[in-house]
């Protein structure tokens, strides 16, 4: 039996444009933190290999406090680590790959190779480019001899058409291996199967965004001919996680939130949506008591005016004109909330210069 940790999708030194400089370092700083827990599962774990499939970077401009802390903790695995750089890392003569020294233990995948190891054989390779429209599985070919048959790559399963590495469930079925490690996908994929080949994409450690939202990590997998166990471990150190309350009610906004919320916000970066009907939340007030509470929290508004305001634009005073104009645009449009927010300040604006 072959133990294995399979990682992807690092993407370090992310720009984090959405964030404040500050807080974009910060995170990039808390990226490289990362690589310390992975060299920790691996000794946890007592792995014999730890393959990476690609996109460990972000792009080929690299921040030398990154490739110190990537080379650092990637000799601190006690086992061979086996990497297949992806499209937005990928092997070239100006790459990070060929430029510096890495450790002994570490080896990069650049044209397609095949590795005999105690216990099994490996194949991988690397993007050569950004962009590549040629299956990744092409040219490997397993003999039936009884061996444990890996591979590291980097690709897009179902993506026949792309030109990110697209692979079919065919080519994988086709490929004779017990298991495939792939990047390129950021969510987990759990562990999959076509014909005798495992496979599985461990998505990315840490979310970047609210594209990336839930538990992020990597798998532990144990292997052997013919048998194959996934074990997804949780890496990141901040979640992004999306929270819808509907404030309809009593209780008010502050209420209906809490009750929503996990005990625990301190390591989320948070997106309140706020909806149902009711008097008009104060945005700056719930930001301030909550805020602190989170890494990073927004808050928006997509809630309606309550049907008894609606019901004066029957007044016959510029008021009910104003009310009347916005119903006809909320009814054509009934899930902008563009209009509801219109309404709501254009009704505050003539009843006092009071913002809602």
């Amino acid at each position: 039996m072959i133990k294995i940790i399979h990682g992807a999708d690092f993407h370090l030194d992310s720009p984090f444009s959405g964030l404040t400089p500050e807080r974009a370092a910060q995170r990039r700083g808390e990226q490289r933190e990362l690589l310390d827990r992975l060299a920790a599962l691996a000794r946890e774990k007592q792995a014999d290999l730890v393959l990476l499939a690609g996109d460990l970077l972000d792009s080929e401009r690299v921040f030398r406090e990154t490739a110190q802390a990537l080379s650092t903790a990637l000799a601190s695995i006690p086992c061979p680590v086996f990497i297949a750089p992806g499209n937005h890392d990928f092997y070239g003569p100006r790459s990070v790959w060929t430029v510096l020294d890495w450790p002994e233990n570490v080896h990069i995948f650049d044209e397609l190779e095949q590795v005999e190891l105690p216990g099994c054989t490996l194949w991988g390779r690397a993007f050569s480019d950004p962009h590549q429209a040629a299956c990744p599985l092409e040219g490997i070919a397993v003999p039936d001899d009884g061996r444990l048959h890996l591979a590291v790559l980097h690709g897009n399963v179902g993506g026949a058409e792309g030109d990110y590495g697209p692979i079919t469930p065919g080519d994988i079925a086709a490929s004779g291996l017990d298991y495939l490690a792939l990047g390129h996908v950021h969510q987990t994929s759990g562990l999959q199967r076509e014909g005798k080949t495992f496979w599985a994409y461990p998505g990315c450690p840490e979310g970047r965004g609210f594209d990336e939202t839930g538990e992020k990590g990597v798998l532990y997998l144990e292997a052997e001919p013919g048998r194959v166990t996934a074990q997804f471990v949780p890496l990141a150190k901040v979640r992004y996680e999306i929270f819808t309350v509907d404030i309809t009610g009593p209780e008010g906004a502050l209420s209906n939130i809490l009750e929503v919320l996990p005990g625990r916000t301190r390591d989320l970066v948070g997106r309140l949506i706020l909806t149902g009907e009711g008097q008009a939340p104060d945005l700056a007030n719930l930001e301030l008591m909550l805020a602190p509470e989170f890494y990073g929290l927004t808050i928006i508004d997509r809630t309606r005016m309550p049907q008894d305001l609606w019901a004066r634009r029957e007044e016959d005073a510029l008021t009910g004109l104003f009310l009347q104009a916005m119903w006809d645009k909320c009814q054509a449009a009934p899930d902008d909330p563009v209009c509801q927010l219109a309404a709501r300040y254009g009704l505050a604006a003539l009843e006092g210069g009071e913002e809602p």
